[in-house]
């Protein structure tokens, strides 16, 4: 989740096709619900109230997942689900939805069984799919060499860094040059990379360091930056243009995106089969058309991929 280069064109696009949709998504619910339900196509806080394509299990595919797994019918998920539109808490209080759900919500239904997604705090996660507490991660999750020594991870979607500052930019925030300010993140994201290797930069010219404010929450780092807490903020690209609409024109978006990479969805170290049966869901649902159309009911489409890949190589 949750990267660091050049600008990346592609994503500019993406952040044009979310713009144009996002105002009729929902609002982020509250810091976190104490439990989260199952994943749905319906319009609870949906992007729109088209359903989910309808989505044939494939049966060679259902029958390569482990019977641990699948003894049960459900794929047992862990998410933070305070990341719009990726993953959150729509208008009802209580139902798990966004893109992430949805796309994964089908590459469950492609094998067969059904995705239950249960609210966690973002850095536990890759720690409960360890310890079996979840039987995938699936929170907007950035591969990277780190996570890779972790779990294995099977990438399906690209996304890269946005900025955004209160409209009109009133502290002239540059993201080039913010030594001195005041930077909103959410707590165990590449964003936290990103801007502390920006302030070790700083000191090392003998400017003033950044302040990183780390939030549990995306919601509650985009509160920081609309209060004037925090003079910027930084996050996945769909996310932060979600974000910017939500405020009613109290944010902006600064500078282009960057650093494109791949999400992934997280599998245990010992489960290698099962992280290449996600990844062969997820290239028949693209084959098929329904990866797609999950993608364009969000708006996010200009991150879509072509290859899923269990482990990809990553810089």
């Amino acid at each position: 989740m949750r990267h660091l280069t050049s600008p990346v064109r592609r994503l500019a696009v993406a952040a044009v096709a979310l713009s144009s949709t996002a105002l009729a998504l929902t609002a982020c619910g509250g810091d976190s619900a104490d439990s989260g339900g199952s994943g749905s196509g319906s319009s609870a806080g949906g992007a729109s109230s088209s359903p989910l394509p309808s989505v044939t299990a494939d049966q060679a595919l259902a029958d390569r997942v482990p019977d641990a797994i699948a003894s049960d019918g459900t794929i047992a998920v862990g998410s933070d689900t305070t990341y719009a539109p990726a993953e959150f808490i729509g208008e009802d209080g209580s139902t798990v939805v966004g893109f992430d759900v949805d796309l994964f919500t089908l590459v469950a239904a492609k094998l067969g069984l059904k995705a239950q997604f249960e609210t966690a705090p973002f850095d536990s996660i890759i720690a409960g799919v360890g310890s079996g507490k979840y039987e995938v991660g699936v929170s907007s999750f950035t591969i990277s060499a780190e996570r890779l020594a972790q779990a294995n991870m099977v990438s399906y979607y690209n996304a890269g860094t946005q900025w955004s500052v209160k409209k009109g930019n009133p502290q002239d925030v540059d993201p080039d040059n913010a030594c001195g300010l005041k930077i909103a993140v959410q707590k165990a994201t590449v964003q936290v990379d990103d801007i502390t290797a920006r302030s070790e930069a700083c000191t090392a010219a003998g400017d003033p360091e950044i302040t990183i404010d780390q939030y549990e929450g995306q919601d509650e780092a985009t509160a920081a930056v609309v209060s004037g807490k925090d003079d910027a903020g930084l996050a996945d690209l769909p996310v932060m243009v979600y974000a910017v609409q939500q405020t009613n024109g109290q944010l902006e978006l600064l500078g282009d995106p960057y650093g494109d990479a791949p999400y992934g969805y997280v599998v245990p170290t010992d489960q290698a089969e099962f992280a290449q049966v996600l990844a062969d869901a997820v290239s028949a649902l693209i084959a098929d058309g329904s990866y797609q159309q999950a993608l364009e009911k969000w708006g996010v489409e200009g991150g879509a991929i072509s290859d899923p890949t269990v482990n990809p190589t990553v810089g």
